[in-house]
């Protein structure tokens, strides 16, 4: 074909000439730059969404051996509820840091529960046991809140599986986004948990996910200052060399994005706290060299911030895969 009478190149081409015109520059100072960036990176994500009371309801309270089991709801707009499990370490102490799982494309929140209601989910825990994140959460001594992101589990519509793009078109349309959705509901279930469990530590709050998850973990950070640190696997590459390389599913894309935002560049909304990013060399759809690119980004744009030492990329050998050992190693010793 007549490369002149391509338009998939011409369009890719274009979108990579472009100059993200929030790109920190050093022309006015950090905190000045991260105020109008934040602002941006919310109006493009299509938020504040309903505001409302979040009506939390307590549907039940288990007791297991190493963990209390709290499972509840959260109106996060007007009637829309979120499914939730919040795990309770049973250590004696006046506060318990918390992570936030979020989970990605797949069966449902259950899976970061390590809970399998199919023979596929079995299968999948045990090859891929790191995916049970709340269980390990645990094991660290931190309490797991883990919440059904939007389209999967308890929260998608029969026949569509672990497709959330005739979602993402809806939103689009509605001018929201599927990430930006996904972000408010961890925000406001965040606000509805720290009200009612008053033994969790505000000030240790760590939000992790692999793919789909670590993308939703890492826009989090973003933009709720109350994240302390953020661990995002196989997830944080350029938009060039990703999503825009690459068929994706469509909750990855946010409508003119690019135009304002390289991925690196939404790092300097979390600095100057602590971001892990993990990655697989081997990984297909967030490829190695994307993902060097963007945090050579990360890396400058945390010097701007004074806190060179508070970001950190960390390799797998493998390809998409959480890949929590490493994440866990670098979190626990910071």
């Amino acid at each position: 074909m007549n490369n002149r009478y391509n338009s998939h190149l011409y369009e890719y081409r274009r979108l990579c000439e472009l100059k993200p015109a929030f790109a920190y520059d050093g022309s006015q100072s950090f905190s000045d730059w991260q105020k109008e960036a934040r602002g941006k990176l919310c109006e493009l994500l299509g938020l504040p969404l309903g505001v409302c009371e979040p009506c939390m309801e307590i549907e039940y309270t288990k007791e297991k051996e190493d963990f209390t089991e709290y499972r509840f709801s959260v109106q996060t707009e007007p009637e829309y509820y979120v499914p939730c499990h919040l795990l309770v370490p049973k250590i004696k102490t006046d506060k318990l840091p918390l992570t936030l799982c979020l989970s990605g494309h797949g069966a449902g929140m259950h899976i970061a529960l390590g809970v399998a209601k199919t023979e596929k989910d079995k299968k999948s825990l045990s090859e891929w046991p790191h995916r049970a994140m709340a269980l390990r959460s645990i094991k660290e001594g931190r309490c797991a809140l883990v919440i059904e992101a939007r389209n999967f589990g308890e929260s998608s519509l029969e026949g569509y599986g672990t497709s959330c793009t005739e979602a993402a078109k809806i939103a689009i349309l509605a001018g929201r986004t599927v990430i930006g959705e996904r972000v408010w509901d961890a925000m406001r279930i965040l606000d509805a948990v720290l009200a009612a469990f008053e033994f969790i530590d505000s000030e240790d709050i760590v939000c992790t996910g692999n793919s789909g998850g670590g993308t939703v973990a890492y826009y989090l950070a973003g933009i709720d200052e109350r994240i302390a640190a953020a661990a995002p696997s196989c997830s944080v590459c350029s938009f060039d060399a990703s999503i825009a390389a690459m068929p994706h599913c469509m909750c990855n894309h946010v409508p003119s994005i690019r135009k304002y935002f390289e991925m690196g560049d939404i790092a300097g909304l979390i600095a100057p706290r602590r971001l892990i990013v993990a990655a697989g060399r081997k990984d297909e759809i967030f490829p190695a060299e994307g993902t060097q690119n963007a945090f050579e980004r990360i890396q400058s744009l945390y010097a701007s911030a004074g806190a060179p030492d508070a970001c950190a990329l960390v390799w797998g050998d493998g390809g998409h895969y959480n890949y929590a050992d490493l994440l866990w190693e670098k979190i626990q010793r910071a």
